[in-house]
């Protein structure tokens, strides 16, 4: 039963960047109806992080009220990085860039993340890279299966599989509206926004590490980062969109997409600043190829789209470089651990003095324990035991 539970445990953060990656995939399916219906993809964005920052902020206050640390300059600048790097900076060079090119380009260049995290991660002194050993290699490999494995999912097609066709169209659903959806094409500088857009998460990923370390709290550090880029985004948006009437929501798709992407981004956002706070910020980012699995899987059953012989073989390279990257990243783990656990050890005092007061009868008690290390292991303890009564 104990093996049964450590396997678990060790599965919990993989398991966790799963379900972040399902309702990322979710969260594309709403951007790409609220679109359709003409909502500016800048307004989506200061939506998600305004209801964010309304959702989580009680849930913050009630449930971290006792364990919150003293909020700092500090912090509080930390907050607005990670929400101009990972929240306005990061969403709309993303979406800006769906509509310069093209969303299988966008989602392509997206997969560019995990490599240039590793980057930053080894510039900033995050990441060790040592090419000698099997576990640096390891997520060298990976990431570049994975990448390989996006970019044949993304530009090559094949022939078509239509076992997963269910001929459900949700876009019929939606009233479009072309009035306010951008029809003109700037492939090179949809390049440059795709690649700013990837650098902005990898530093947001950096900095959320160097936050979780000053500010350990998930959720009051989410809002932080969600208040800061409700701020950042609403201005944005008021500075480049003048029809204020495409502010209203209205009981449609709107609506529904500014509610969904809002949660979606609160659970995705504390989750993930979990997870880069207990295995870094290489190992969330290695779960980033999966959302084009996912999102070719949800487009085919949701959206009408077709799925091709390229997005299967893409999706198992995928798989394969994920796994390579988390096999790298284990061992990694195991070795620091077996470092860390001895040099621990031989810190403790090998001598302890215990007093204890009696304000009842006016006793002393001392008593002195020496425990010698043999080994890892402590050995049998020799106690001598001295007992004065005043």
């Amino acid at each position: 039963m104990g093996v049964v539970m450590d396997f678990m445990k060790g599965l919990k953060a993989a398991i966790i960047m799963v379900i972040v990656m399902v309702l990322y995939s979710g969260l594309n399916v709403f951007y790409k109806l609220a679109s359709y219906n003409g909502m500016p993809y800048s307004i989506i964005v200061a939506y998600r992080f305004i209801f964010a920052t309304a959702f989580l902020a009680p849930i913050a206050f009630i449930v971290e009220r006792k364990t919150r640390p003293k909020l700092t300059w500090t912090v509080i600048f930390q907050a607005f990085l990670c929400g101009l790097l990972g929240g306005t900076l990061n969403n709309n060079l993303y979406l800006e860039s769906l509509v310069l090119t093209s969303a299988t380009f966008a989602s392509a260049m997206l997969n560019l993340v995990p490599a240039i995290t590793f980057i930053l991660a080894v510039v900033f002194g995050l990441e060790k890279l040592r090419l000698r050993t099997r576990e640096s290699q390891a997520k060298v490999l990976g990431t570049s299966i994975g990448l390989g494995g996006a970019m044949l999912l993304t530009f090559y097609n094949g022939v078509e599989i239509n076992i997963l066709s269910t001929n459900v169209d949700l876009l019929e659903l939606v009233k479009p509206d072309k009035s306010h959806v951008a029809t003109h094409s700037n492939q090179g500088l949809g390049v440059i926004l795709s690649v700013g857009s990837c650098i902005a998460y990898s530093l947001w990923l950096i900095i959320q590490t160097k936050m979780s370390l000053k500010y350990p709290c998930p959720y009051s550090s989410t809002t932080l980062m969600s208040l800061m880029a409700a701020i950042q985004s609403s201005v944005f948006a008021l500075c480049i969109e003048k029809d204020k009437s495409q502010w209203k929501l209205g009981g449609n798709i709107r609506l529904f997409s500014a509610l969904y992407s809002s949660i979606a981004s609160c659970l995705m956002t504390t989750v993930i600043s979990w997870c880069v706070r207990m295995r870094g910020p290489v190992f969330v980012a290695s779960f980033n190829p999966v959302a084009l699995v996912l999102v070719a899987i949800v487009g085919c059953l949701m959206l009408n789209e077709k799925l091709y012989l390229g997005s299967i073989l893409g999706s198992v390279l995928i798989i394969i470089g994920l796994y390579v990257v988390l096999w790298g990243n284990n061992k990694e783990m195991k070795k620091i651990a077996q470092v860390l656990v001895p040099a621990i050890a031989s810190s403790l005092p090998s001598t302890l003095d215990i007093v204890v007061d009696g304000n009842g009868n006016n006793n002393n008690i001392s008593g002195t324990l020496d425990r010698k290390l043999s080994g890892k292991e402590f050995g049998k303890n020799k106690e001598e035991d001295t007992i004065q009564e005043g």
